[in-house]
């Protein structure tokens, strides 16, 4: 990450982005419908529980996070976006922790999202300042999803990815719960939500300098100003799609086993 700014964000929208965030947002809506119907109904489908809807449910969170890292530069006022973002999050956990105790989400993807980009507002204001030194695009997004693809496996209390383990981290460092944030869950701690700072802050930053090598293009981001109406709208208002669409999916179900 670079001390100075490269320059600043680019006026008006871009419609590629929106679009790109509506698809994922019907994806991550398909998902959650499916995911009632597994675990709310009780209608076992193999697949969904199985690698397939892994890998499914991976790729929608790895789309959302680079793409929020590399929009972070195009927000007007980052710093009020994180704080909304941050405050939907706690919200969600609010709601779910009175009306579903069992699929509560303590710090979920929401909270991730406001959370890094919080993050990034005071480190890039520190580089703005001079107070710490330029950092190249390319060896920031190498370094970045070199980190990611390390530290992985952290939440489960190892290094590696996947079901690659390099080594072993101390227990010790898993004995309280307030350390979860981090990457670092007590034994007490359960969310059906989990996106802590450690490993997928590093992905976030990862979208950041994506940008860092695209913004100053501008033949590469005029590539992103059309987009796909419907889906760009969705993009549009993606908070607000994704704080309703659950319970809009569970009043659905409800009222199809009722009348079933």
């Amino acid at each position: 990450m670079r001390g100075r700014n490269t320059g600043k964000p680019r006026p008006g929208r871009y419609h590629a982005l929106d679009s790109l965030r509506g698809l994922l947002l019907l994806q991550m809506t398909a998902y959650h419908a499916l995911y009632d119907v597994v675990h709310v109904i009780d209608v076992p489908i193999s697949w969904y529980t199985g690698r397939a809807g892994y890998i499914w449910q991976q790729s929608i969170c790895w789309g959302f996070i680079l793409l929020s890292g590399f929009c972070f530069r195009m927000s007007r006022r980052p710093v009020r976006h994180g704080l909304t973002v941050l405050g939907a999050g706690l919200l969600v956990s609010v709601v779910t922790y009175m009306a579903m105790p069992s699929e509560f989400i303590l710090y979920g993807v929401l909270y991730l999202l406001g959370l890094a980009g919080l993050v990034q507002c005071a480190v890039w204001a520190l580089w703005n300042r001079g107070k710490l030194p330029p950092f190249p695009a390319g060896l920031g997004l190498g370094l970045s999803l070199a980190a990611f693809f390390l530290t992985r496996n952290v939440p489960r209390g190892s290094l590696g990815f996947e079901s690659l383990e390099l080594a072993r981290l101390p227990g010790w460092l898993y004995q309280w719960d307030g350390l979860a944030v981090l990457g670092l869950p007590g034994p007490g701690f359960a969310s059906s939500d989990y996106f802590p700072l450690v490993p997928w802050l590093f992905l976030y930053l990862a979208g950041y300098f994506l940008w860092r090598m695209a913004g100053p293009r501008p033949a590469i981001m005029a590539r992103l100003k059309p987009g796909l109406p419907p889906l760009a709208f969705l993009g549009r208002h993606s908070l607000l799609i994704y704080l309703l669409h659950q319970p809009v999916l569970m009043g659905i179900f409800t009222l199809a086993q009722a009348l079933g």
